[in-house]
């Protein structure tokens, strides 16, 4: 007769010590905390440098906020600040606070650096995912992220010393200057031949500070970011639309510029504004080669040429920290008006970048 006794339950052998519950949800309080604590500190970084823009933005704008050298109340109104053509504020008895100048020399900068950043970035992030071996990616890919982290006043003297010099005065394409009765000029002082550039080359006639030179090295520095953000979005598309393209026909090109370019649309854009917002908050390269000559908005030429100096919204806010503007003046409290300008634009960028994202983004299951 079998028994009905269920049968004896195996010891269990407890390793290591016990652990209180409370001591439990204190370590995880705390870590909560902690987490908690960092994020405050990020939200109560940004409000502050809001807080700050906004308080000084005002004061320049306030009849009775500042007085300027002559102690005598200087008005500046929102309309003539943002659509004005003129920006005078140091020289002259007449100051003119007209920000579309910075604001076109600005632009002047992110459009060449982008031109040139925008195609090398993403033939390079495609050759990276869909064309490179393991091996060159695995080389390639960390020494355009070192690129990252060289600092932008190297950038600056790179475009000072070398880009302009180099590859934008032409000096090995010069032809002789004659006179009118055709004869060769020469220097009076040293006796060399006057030469100017040759053919269809005469209009880049470039000084030592141009917007064309800053903004191929503002390119260069954001090419990393181009590359590699748009490199990761492209190598999160799923294989399975890689080997089904290639099961219907499709060559490798094809491949890769109509099924996996699309499907990595979302993240590429990103990518693209992301280098965009950087390239108008971009500061020493500008400071250091793109010149202190704001744009003459009253000549198409100048508005439109990137042969000649230009004073971008970084580069004139460099310029007053480092000038003779007192504390308090108008010319101090514009800074703040040309930082808040270019807070709202950087914003902008970000906000468009995130509803692109919501447009074109593709989920995979």
């Amino acid at each position: 007769m079998s028994s009905l006794n269920p049968p004896p339950v195996p010891s269990v052998t407890r390793l290591g010590t016990p652990r209180s519950d409370k001591l439990r949800d204190l370590r995880e309080y705390g870590i909560l905390g902690v987490l908690i604590l960092f994020g405050l500190i990020t939200l109560g970084v940004t409000l502050g440098i809001i807080g700050i823009l906004s308080v000084e933005t005002f004061t320049f704008f306030d009849p009775a906020g500042h007085k300027d050298a002559q102690q005598e109340n200087t008005v500046v109104h929102v309309t003539d600040f943002l659509f004005g053509t003129q920006w005078n504020p140091l020289l002259g008895a007449e100051k003119h606070f007209g920000v579309m100048p910075l604001v076109i020399g600005t632009f002047k900068i992110v459009f060449v650096s982008m031109v040139f950043a925008i195609p090398v970035g993403l033939i390079s992030a495609i050759w990276l995912s869909e064309y490179a071996s393991h091996r060159a990616r695995s080389i390639i890919k960390p020494v355009l992220e070192v690129l990252a982290g060289i600092p932008t006043v190297v950038f600056g003297f790179f475009a000072v010393t070398f880009i302009t010099p180099v590859l934008l005065r032409w000096e090995w394409l010069q032809r002789p200057v004659y006179d009118d009765a055709g004869n060769v000029l020469t220097d009076p002082v040293t006796g060399a031949t006057v030469t100017e550039p040759a053919g269809f080359l005469g209009w880049l006639d470039f000084g030592t500070y141009n917007a064309l030179g800053a903004g191929l090295a503002v390119g260069i520095m954001c090419l990393p970011i181009i590359t590699s953000l748009s490199e990761d979005a492209l190598r999160a598309v799923p294989k399975a639309l890689r080997e089904g393209a290639l099961g219907l026909g499709s060559s490798k090109f094809e491949t890769s510029v109509k099924v996996v370019f699309p499907a990595a649309l979302s993240g590429i854009v990103a990518a693209l504004l992301l280098a965009i917002a950087r390239a108008v908050g971009e500061t020493m390269i500008v400071a250091l080669a793109a010149g202190g000559r704001s744009v003459d908005m009253g000549s198409v030429g100048s508005a439109l040429s990137l042969t000649d100096p230009v004073l971008p919204m970084t580069g004139y806010m460099v310029q007053m920290f480092t000038g003779d503007a007192p504390h308090g003046s108008v010319e101090y409290y514009s800074s703040y008006a040309v930082a808040g300008t270019l807070f709202v634009i950087t914003l902008g960028l970000t906000v468009l970048g995130n509803q692109v994202q919501k447009r074109f983004r593709e989920k995979y299951s």
